[in-house]
């Protein structure tokens, strides 16, 4: 039997060296963060039912989009963090959000970011008496232990969507589930995720989570299904064992459609292995899909079906939520740019972009001559500052400037 870590959780929270609300800093920070990531354009096409025509540009804003709120309670927390010691070293063990210019600022603030050799975290630069701030999507319980250790104060921006599944994942283990995780394995929250359960898979889509059940069904090779999910299970997972009862959990940031349909594949496949009277006892779900994502895919989805003449997806090129925001747009035969920020749109009408899936590329002529109708939406981690300059780049490159 692993860690009991619902009690670690329990004891580190009754720490005087953790916080997980900020220091009484709000109103002045508020201003900061405002005059920082804010924009007084972003606000007037938002008062504009979403809509900007400037000659023959027509902007369209998707009706959710940007800083989640999530995201905004953690960017505040690290500001306040600072304030609030002003010469303690503060240290924070990822990027705070997915977003180059807040992670820019942070570093401007003299917040250090952990190093990472070889893809493993290095701590050895941190001290007792130091400050460690953990970012929107958590951190693993190793982690967390370790910092406690240390002696370290600890500040933990999670976001409550995310503790939301780690809770589901701790009732999965309570009663011997394997958690099945739809997200990606290598990411932040699904490291953290996975560190609190006992067993685990981790299934990256729809298509991945049809061959497992189908071996819940039929069973298979186990070592071709140990090698195409290497890296994705707990230590010492054996399909043949360990499939025989499943919860599943998920990153917040995923497709929410997708993740709903495998819920829905593992509760037919189990209703069909073990008939209803034993179905209870293999399986569980509980929804934790987060509301900001829900509503941005949702938005997204009532966007592409106005008649656009592209779109522009903006947001890390590392964060989940952006490319999911992408994918819609792509399955509706939209031409979309995924992009993180204005300064990848360059005079004489050119873009780089990252196509899915693939390396950033150059797009020459990506606008089209005459009238034009573009759609925007961004990432949750991506501030209104950002999509603002893109739009005032756009209008350039058409010549209809904001600036008269």
């Amino acid at each position: 039997m692993g860690m009991d870590t619902k009690a670690f959780k329990r004891s580190l929270h009754h720490s005087d060296k953790y916080h997980r609300r900020g220091f009484g800093h709000e109103e002045e920070i508020n201003e900061l963060l405002q005059s920082e990531y804010q924009s007084n354009l972003i606000q007037e096409i938002r008062d504009n039912n979403y809509r900007l025509k400037k000659g023959n540009v027509t902007i369209r804003l998707a009706e959710a989009f940007g800083f989640c709120w999530g995201v905004e309670r953690a960017v505040a927390i690290a500001y306040e963090t600072r304030q609030h010691f002003p010469k303690e070293r503060i240290w924070i063990t990822n990027e705070i959000i997915h977003n180059p210019s807040v992670n820019q600022h942070l570093r401007d603030m003299n917040v250090g970011f952990i190093p990472v050799e070889n893809g493993e975290k290095d701590f050895s630069v941190v001290d007792e008496g130091d400050v460690v701030i953990l970012p929107a999507f958590g951190a693993s319980v190793t982690e967390m232990q370790l910092l406690n250790d240390l002696g370290c104060t600890i500040v933990d921006t999670t976001c409550p969507w995310v503790s939301k599944v780690w809770n589901s994942v701790e009732k999965h283990k309570k009663k011997s589930y394997t958690s099945i995780i739809h997200g990606k394995y290598h990411h932040e929250e699904t490291v953290a995720t996975s560190s609190f359960a006992e067993k685990y898979l981790v299934v990256l889509n729809l298509e991945e989570a049809q061959y497992v059940a189908n071996y819940i069904l039929h069973g298979g090779d186990k070592e071709a299904f140990l090698e195409k999910f290497y890296q994705a299970y707990s230590p010492g997972f054996d399909p043949d064992v360990d499939l025989d009862k499943v919860g599943i959990a998920n990153q917040t940031t995923m497709l929410k459609s997708e993740t709903e349909q495998i819920g829905k594949l593992f509760e037919r496949t189990m209703l069909e292995k073990y008939g209803p009277t034993e179905f209870n006892e293999h399986f569980m779900s509980f929804n934790t899909i987060c509301d900001a994502t829900q509503e941005r895919q949702d938005a997204m989805l009532n966007l592409v079906k106005e008649d656009l003449s592209l779109l522009v997806v903006i947001g890390g090129f590392n964060s989940s939520n952006t490319t999911h925001l992408q994918e819609i747009g792509i399955e509706y035969g939209i031409p979309s740019y995924h992009i993180d920020g204005g300064s990848r749109i360059f005079e004489g009408n050119k873009i780089e972009h990252k196509p899915l899936g693939k390396d950033l590329e150059t797009m020459e002529n990506w606008l089209p001559e005459g009238e034009i109708t573009v759609g925007i939406t961004s990432g949750a981690s991506t501030p209104d500052q950002a999509v603002e300059d893109v739009i005032e780049k756009i209008l350039v490159a058409k010549n209809m400037a904001l600036v008269s």
